[in-house]
């Protein structure tokens, strides 16, 4: 499809309905090469910029008839949770282009234990672990380790299948919880590793099964209180630039951990292709893995978007095709700070359909913006319909201005039943004093 002026234009369908996802639409909707975007299901925030669809999006025959419908010329998956359920495969196969890794390469995500041996098979830098699949053997394997010890549900669990177990009662408690189902299938095994003691960043990269185009970096803020306390969530805000990646962080990163990856996949014959996200810990100047993503993380795809200055959508589509060779990113200087505002009683019980008020007030702060993820319109309303609602999301010229505009646009929204950290962004700050 052409536009006016002869170039090349594209249909684009956005699988997702979270913050990632609205970033990823904001960006995708300024480009040039855009003809008509869709997202399915999307959310409040994305409806700005994009036609919502009620796909089933766990439907994959319906979505490709959707796509084939609409010529859409590229299909960017968001989540997870499609992905390793197989979505990239069956769109592929009717002649589709995705952005997003195929069944065989999410178990990256999907799988702790598999990318574990995957990392022990190729001499990848991470925490000693063993793999359980009863509860016996894994409480009989903690009365010989030290703590703190980290239990994870094997699979896909919202980001709550982790806990970080100070005593041995809390380690078999967290053992017992995946066994009994607290995580559903995802807790049929369940991976106990060393704890990692140091500072934990985010590295993001493009691979098209060959090349691989590092993105900028990024930490985030998993427990959900100040002062890094309580229990691990999804996230509750992120900053771009992560200081504690210097240059030659970075090139470890790529060397020891990102290509050597890469080219196991390859090897295997489940070649990678979408963004590979790599949870790293941090200490004595060296990088180890603690875990893998094949999408975007939420919140931090929020700062990225917001310092991406090139256009996405061409590098997306070039992911896709395999033809990342050569091609570059150019990044603001700037930082880039978000606060995650989430309902009262998150990561556990929490109402829903409560009314947030004052989204236009926080969009008049200077380079801010509000990236909705749990909402939907009721009427003339936006209301919280998930435990993280918005990402409250600002540039600064350096992540204190950053921090101070975020928060700004923060206390600017009306929603007496949500809450924030007030601390995030506190270690690159304290890295700057």
């Amino acid at each position: 499809m052409r536009n006016k002026r002869g170039t090349v234009v594209v249909n684009v369908l956005l699988v997702g309905g979270g913050g990632r996802e609205h970033a990823l639409a904001w960006k995708i909707a300024q480009s040039p090469l855009l003809e008509r975007l869709y997202c399915a299901p999307g959310n409040a925030g994305i409806e700005e910029v994009a036609e919502l669809t009620a796909l089933d999006v766990t439907d994959h025959d319906a979505v490709a008839a959707f796509c084939l419908d609409k010529q859409i010329g590229l299909v960017v998956v968001g989540p997870e949770a499609p992905l390793v359920a197989g979505i990239a495969d069956d769109l592929e196969a009717q002649g589709l282009l995705v952005f997003g890794p195929s069944k065989a390469a999410s178990s990256l995500e999907g799988s702790k234990g598999f990318t574990k041996d995957l990392c022990t098979e190729f001499d990848i830098p991470t925490a000693a672990y063993r793999r359980f699949t009863d509860a016996a053997s894994a409480r009989a394997y903690l009365q010989s380790q030290a703590m703190p010890i980290v239990v994870k549900a094997d699979g896909l669990a919202a980001g709550k299948g982790v806990v970080i177990a100070q005593t041995r009662d809390e380690a078999n408690a967290a053992v017992d919880a995946c066994f009994q189902g607290s995580f559903g299938a995802a807790g049929a095994e369940v991976v106990i590793e060393e704890f990692l003691d140091g500072e934990e960043a985010s590295f993001f990269a493009l691979v098209d099964g060959d090349t691989v185009l590092p993105l900028a970096t990024a930490q985030d803020h998993k427990r959900v209180h100040d002062g890094d306390r309580g229990p691990n969530t999804g996230g509750m805000g992120a900053y771009s630039p992560a200081p504690i990646m210097t240059q030659a962080l970075c090139d470890r990163t790529m060397n020891e951990i990102i290509l050597p990856t890469v080219a196991a996949m390859k090897r295997r014959g489940t070649p990678f292709k979408g963004v590979l996200y790599a949870g790293l810990m941090i200490d004595a100047a060296a990088p180890k893995l603690i875990e893998y993503n094949v999408r975007f993380g939420d919140p931090e795809a929020q700062p990225l978007m917001m310092r991406l200055k090139s256009d996405l959508l061409p590098v997306l589509v070039a992911t896709a095709k395999g033809r990342l060779s050569g091609l570059t990113l150019e990044w603001e200087a700037n930082a880039a700070l978000c606060v995650v505002m989430a309902s009262k009683g998150y990561p556990g019980a929490y109402d829903k359909g409560t009314e947030i008020k004052g989204l236009d007030a926080a969009r008049t702060v200077p380079q801010s913006t509000v990236f909705h993820a749990g909402t939907a319109r009721d009427g003339t309303r936006i209301v919280a319909t998930g435990g993280r609602v918005l990402g409250v999301t600002a540039l600064g010229s350096d992540i204190a201005q950053a921090q101070a505009r975020a928060y700004e646009a923060v206390d600017a929204i009306n929603w007496p039943q949500g809450f924030c950290r007030r601390d995030i962004g506190w270690r690159a700050l304290t890295c700057d004093a």
